[in-house]
């Protein structure tokens, strides 16, 4: 058994009950192709020899397989693998314990909507991987958000969590995984829709003036919506100027940070330093939360949402756009303010950069800056608040009206 070149792309080149094999690939001839195919050839090597190789499995596309499967024998038998049904309850109560209750929920129905009812009891070693494509293809035609099919990221969710099961499964049971070669489906590429500096400043002197800081905080920190809504006084270090990112309110809970990465110190700009000492005055006797309700409990993501965020983009004539792109508006004006990409990564909650010149290549001009002191100039001399006529009013968002302040009703 090798690994053969020709044409300068790698085939594999083996026998198999008697039959000399070629499956060539478009993979060219460099090391590291290389060695990801040998580790393929050592794995059907030992299958060959187990006598549990299965041709179509490693090459269903190929003329042979249809041939060999006449004479292969399905050689793997399972005594005592469960039903998908058993072993995915199993697997998930196992898991459960690792993960965030969100991360715990959003597995949960993805095994009860979609897994265990196309999967139901059939042994896990007998899932194959044509039922298993069977499935995505169905999954790909139900209908998500919007009355819409269900998104590609969705879909590959749907499939990683499967892959999962499967995966353990066969480690456990000793079958070949049936999951372990298939592709992710390909995810189109969402183009950020950041507000620009001046409709930043136009949101910051219309919105009503009790969420007037708190929009301060969402469009000069970089935070996402989960951070900023589980953001506690205990996190605000006034005297280093640094909100301490150690929770985020996921589903009403307040839980751990969507990664360790997410654990992070965001510098306080003038502005955001201003803005948080008067909400200080505002609610901090009697929450433990930042921004809170009228009963000093959280904000409710759905009710800033669509009673405050969209009546106030509507009303500036401002397209639609969820209010994650708050944290793409800082850092867009970060970069466009010049500061150095892996201080704004690090504000973001980034490990790397990787992620930043990806999402905001873009917006990226000359690095001059590392410190926060660009976006804190350049916010001072064009970011003018209006805090006159800010009353001490509790934020309490059912009681108010829908429509940005000054608005006729």
């Amino acid at each position: 058994m090798a690994i053969n070149e020709r044409n300068g792309l790698l085939f594999f080149d083996f026998r198999y009950q008697g039959v000399r094999c070629r499956e060539y690939t478009k993979l060219p001839d460099n090391s590291a192709n290389r060695k990801g195919m040998q580790k393929v050839m050592d794995k059907i090597e030992a299958e060959i020899i187990l006598d549990t190789f299965s041709y179509a499995t490693y090459f269903p596309n190929s003329k042979r397989a249809q041939l060999f499967a006449k004479t292969e024998v399905k050689t793997i038998v399972v005594s005592g693998a469960p039903a998908y049904s058993k072993f995915s309850e199993t697997w998930f109560t196992e898991n459960k314990v690792l993960w965030r209750n969100s991360h715990a929920s959003t597995v949960r129905s993805t095994i009860d909507l979609h897994l265990v009812p196309w999967f139901g009891e059939t042994s896990v070693a007998d899932v194959t991987k044509e039922e298993t494509l069977k499935m995505r293809s169905h999954i790909a035609t139900l209908k998500g958000r919007g009355n819409n099919k269900l998104a590609p990221k969705t879909v590959n969710r749907i499939m990683q969590i499967h892959s999962q099961i499967m995966g353990e499964a066969a480690e456990r049971y000793g079958f070949t995984d049936p999951t372990e070669r298939i592709k992710r489906i390909k995810q189109q590429r969402v183009d950020i829709c950041p507000l620009s500096l001046e409709e930043a400043q136009l949101v910051i002197n219309t919105v009503r003036s009790d969420f007037r800081d708190y929009m301060i905080v969402r469009l000069f920190t970089g935070m996402r919506t989960g951070e900023i809504h589980g953001l506690q006084w205990k996190y605000i270090d006034f005297e280093r100027r640094q909100i301490l990112v150690r929770r985020a309110l996921v589903r009403d809970q307040l839980e751990y940070t969507k990664t360790d990465g997410s654990q992070r110190e965001v510098d306080m700009s003038n502005i955001v330093y201003e803005a948080l000492k008067r909400q200080e005055q505002l609610t901090r006797e009697y929450s433990d939360f930042v921004f809170c309700n009228s009963e000093g409990q959280p904000l409710d993501l759905n009710n800033v949402t669509n009673r405050v965020w969209y009546p106030l983009l509507a009303n500036l004539g401002l397209e639609k756009r969820r209010p994650y792109q708050t944290r793409h508006t800082a850092a867009t004006i970060w970069l466009g303010a010049g500061e150095n990409p892996e201080w704004v990564a690090r504000q973001l909650g980034h490990t790397n950069t990787e992620m930043l010149f990806k999402t905001y290549s873009r917006f990226i001009p000359n690095l001059t800056r590392k410190d926060g002191a660009a976006m804190n100039s350049l916010l001072i001399s064009k970011i003018a608040v209006n805090t006159a006529n800010t009353s001490k009013r509790l934020m309490s968002v059912e009681q108010r009206s829908p429509m940005a302040e000054g608005v006729a009703q």
